[in-house]
C-alpha cells in the first residue's frame, strides 16, 4: 500500500482520481481548503486543510507520502482560461508560485513520485487540424496556459534519480460529479431538454475514470516525463443525439460544428503504456447515466 497525497480530491476531476486509488487499496489524503463531506467518497480518506498559498506548503507537512499529485487549481468558478478575473496577481501566485512551492517541499520531504495535471491549453493556437504532441514547442496565449507551463518546466527542473515527476497535459474532463454537485453538461442537456438553441460546438473530452487510469499508470512505472491525455473529439450535435434518442426529446439537435479542424492530440505515447481510454462506448454509456 501506498501513501499519495492528492491536492484537489473534492474537486471535478481530483474525486475520479481518489477514487482510483481507494479502488486500488492505497491510502489516499486529500489537500484541500474544506473537508469532503461525509459520503462524498467511496472509502475514508485522509484530510490536511490549506490553500494554494505557496506558504501553505512545507516538507514537514508532506513527510511520509510516497507520491503527490496535484490537481488543484484556483480560478473563478466554471472558468479556467479567464480563471484569473479581476486577480492576476494572486491567480499567478497561487497556481504557479504554489505549484512550485508544493513540489519543492515534496522534494525536500522525501516523497519519490509527484503527478502534475497540466492542460492543452500550453500548447496555445495552432493551425487548424494540427495534431498536438508532446515535442512540440508550447506558446500559450492565455495567463492560464503561461501559468501551467511555468508550473511544469519547474517541476521537470527538479527531477533526479530521487525524485520523479510526470506531467500531464489533460483536455476537457467528461463524467458524474460528486454527490450533490452537476455534471458539466448539466446546462447544455437542461437547454437542450427545454428547446433553447445550443451553438454548435466540438472540442476534446476525456472520461475522468481514464484521467485516473493515466496517472496511475505514470506513477506506476517509468512513463515519460510528459504525456498527453485526450480520448475524443466530442461535437455537441453528436452529445445531444444521444439525449435525445435517450429521452424521445422531439427537439431539434445543433447544427454540426466544424470538428474537422480541431487541434487533437496525440496520445501515442500514454496508449504505448497500455492505456486505453473508453472511447465512444464509454461516452455513451455516461450521458445516458447522467440523464438517469
Amino acid at each position: 500500500m501506498s501513501r499519495i497525497l492528492v491536492t484537489g480530491g473534492s474537486g471535478y476531476v481530483g474525486r475520479f482520481i481518489v477514487e482510483r486509488f481507494l479502488a486500488d487499496g492505497e491510502e489516499v489524503t486529500v489537500f484541500g481548503r474544506s473537508a469532503p463531506p461525509p459520503g462524498f467518497f467511496s472509502k475514508p480518506v485522509g484530510f490536511i486543510t490549506g490553500n494554494l498559498e505557496p506558504g501553505a506548503f512545507s516538507p514537514a507537512r508532506l513527510a511520509g507520502f510516497d507520491a503527490v499529485v496535484h490537481a488543484a487549481f484556483d480560478h473563478l468558478p466554471g472558468r479556467y482560461r479567464g480563471g484569473e478575473g479581476n486577480d492576476p496577481d494572486g491567480f499567478v501566485r497561487r497556481n504557479r508560485d504554489g505549484s512550485i512551492a508544493l513540489f519543492a517541499a515534496a522534494k525536500q520531504a522525501g516523497v519519490a513520485r509527484a503527478a502534475f495535471l497540466s492542460t492543452r491549453a500550453v500548447y496555445g493556437p495552432r493551425t487548424r487540424a494540427t495534431l498536438l504532441t508532446e515535442d512540440m514547442a508550447a506558446r500559450p496565449d492565455t495567463l492560464y496556459g503561461r501559468v501551467k507551463l511555468e508550473a511544469e518546466e519547474a517541476l521537470a527542473a527538479m527531477a533526479d534519480a530521487e525524485f520523479t515527476p510526470v506531467v500531464l497535459r489533460v483536455t476537457g474532463v467528461y463524467g458524474p460529479a460528486g454527490p450533490g454537485r452537476r455534471h458539466k453538461w448539466a446546462g447544455l442537456f437542461d437547454d437542450y431538454l427545454a428547446g433553447r438553441k445550443i451553438e454548435p460546438r466540438a472540442g476534446t473530452e476525456v472520461h475522468g475514470d481514464d484521467v485516473a487510469a493515466a496517472i496511475c499508470i505514470a506513477l506506476g512505472r517509468a512513463a515519460p516525463a510528459l504525456v498527453n491525455v485526450s480520448d475524443l473529439v466530442v461535437d455537441r450535435r453528436d452529445l445531444l443525439a444521444i439525449v435525445q434518442d435517450a429521452t424521445g426529446s422531439a427537439h431539434p439537435l445543433p447544427e454540426p460544428a466544424d470538428a474537422a479542424a480541431i487541434n487533437a492530440m496525440d496520445c501515442s505515447r500514454l496508449r504505448s503504456l497500455g492505456w486505453t481510454p473508453g472511447g465512444r462506448p464509454l461516452l455513451e454509456q455516461t450521458v445516458r447515466a447522467l440523464l438517469g
